[in-house]
């Protein structure tokens, strides 16, 4: 006796739905025991991540907060941030648990590793922006300030600029994996990626342009980084698909 095709299919949504609810709860589980550490040191992540303003500005200067609620509720918007990204990777896991069974094999040997890469460079992003631009930047800004101007700087502005700069960084930092994808999945070949290198040189001065403080420096930080990584990706491109061909070469010659 057959099983009613409809009732079988409602089945397997409601099993779906199932595990996407027990993915998402450990996720947020694991967010919310990364964030209990992360809220008790929230004070001292801040401390850390102003530390390469307060490098740069005059002896004794220190940031300030024009709202009373500022310094409880920055500390505490950092350090939720913090934990995520702590826990991203395991969040991640989790999205790559859910879909990794409706992937064929060939999906799931380059997906994991492009998975992991991603994670990584955004990390690598993060790093970059903090160790790297921000001196440069805030460097910039406090030396240019007019000798009748004191730069005192709000707390909660100060989070938000620094949490756009990392994040934009961190996108950034994402070219290769979109380069490799999109090679991978045929969507563009390695010959038109290298023949519109000077539009892609433009493109990322623009985009550079629209993420970071209206300023050539930051801009050129930014931009530099982003076209080498596009040229990391090409060269990494060309490096799977050689994999690739000898991998179907070899079983070309075995089936022979």
């Amino acid at each position: 006796m057959s099983s009613d095709p409809e009732s079988l299919r409602e089945g397997t949504l409601i099993s779906h739905l199932l595990e996407l609810r027990d993915r998402l709860m450990r996720a947020f589980l694991a967010v919310a025991l990364v964030s209990i550490p992360c809220i008790w040191k929230s004070n001292e992540l801040f401390e850390y991540l102003a530390k390469p303003l307060l490098a740069q500005m005059p002896k004794n200067a220190s940031l300030i907060a024009t709202s009373i609620t500022a310094p409880f509720t920055t500390p505490i918007k950092l350090a939720i941030i913090v934990s995520i990204l702590i826990a991203m990777p395991y969040v991640l896991y989790q999205a790559w648990a859910f879909v990794a069974p409706g992937l064929y094999r060939h999906e799931k040997r380059y997906a994991m590793p492009l998975l992991v890469s991603a994670i990584i460079l955004f990390y690598c992003g993060c790093a970059f922006a903090y160790w790297v631009v921000f001196p440069l930047i805030f460097n910039f800004f406090v030396h240019t300030a007019p000798a009748n101007v004191t730069l005192m700087a709000d707390i909660d502005m100060y989070l938000d600029f620094v949490l756009v700069l990392m994040f934009s960084f961190g996108a950034a930092f994402e070219v290769p994996v979109a380069v490799v994808l999109l090679v991978s999945l045929g969507v563009v070949k390695i010959e038109k990626l290298t023949s519109i290198r000077g539009y892609v040189l433009i493109a990322v001065f623009v985009i550079a342009a629209i993420l970071t403080p209206p300023d050539a420096v930051s801009q050129t930080i930014m931009a530099v980084p982003m076209y080498l990584l596009y040229e990391g990706g090409i060269i990494f491109a060309r490096i799977l698909l050689r994999g690739r061909k000898d991998g179907e070469d070899k079983k070309e010659g075995e089936a022979t």
